[in-house]
């Protein structure tokens, strides 16, 4: 029994030590559950919501794959550097059947999902993304589908 008290003891006592989440992440008292007052992100911005279909082989492992490491020098080297507050990558399975095709090809897949205002420049940085990886890995397409989004922070 005494051995169980200082067990629990123990427990909550470390427990207490944890480190609070960094301040300029959370908030204790929040006004509302949107980003206030941040100027780079207008609330009056149209938006879109692009997502960016790559293969990245086929999913019985023949030729054509990217590597985790082309795959992330990929993203540091061309995705980052044009959308630096971010974007979200997510694993997925493709198939699609090219003309003729007896059966079709079931592809390992990314997709990058963009948040961005619509913009010139962002549609430009868009393109680019998709012909760098058309360019460093001979694929024929990467299908891009955008929308209107409404977005807040």
């Amino acid at each position: 029994m005494q051995k169980s008290l200082l067990t629990v003891t123990l427990f909550l006592a470390l427990a207490g030590c944890a480190s609070p989440p960094p301040a300029s992440v959370h908030t204790h008292d929040p006004v509302s559950s949107t980003l206030q007052g941040d100027a780079s992100r207008p609330a009056q911005a149209q938006w879109l919501r692009t997502e960016l279909y790559f293969s990245v082989g086929s999913i019985d492992g023949k030729e054509g794959a990217v590597s985790p490491a082309r795959w992330r020098e990929f993203l540091d080297k061309e995705v980052t550097s044009r959308f630096p507050d971010g974007f979200t990558v997510l694993d997925a399975y493709g198939q699609w059947s090219d003309h003729g095709a007896k059966e079709p090809e079931r592809l390992s897949t990314k997709v990058i999902v963009i948040l961005h205002e619509n913009s010139p420049k962002n549609a430009g940085n868009i393109e680019a993304i998709r012909l760098a990886y058309k360019r460093i890995t001979g694929d024929l397409s990467v299908l891009r589908l955008s929308q209107p989004a409404e977005v807040s922070f």
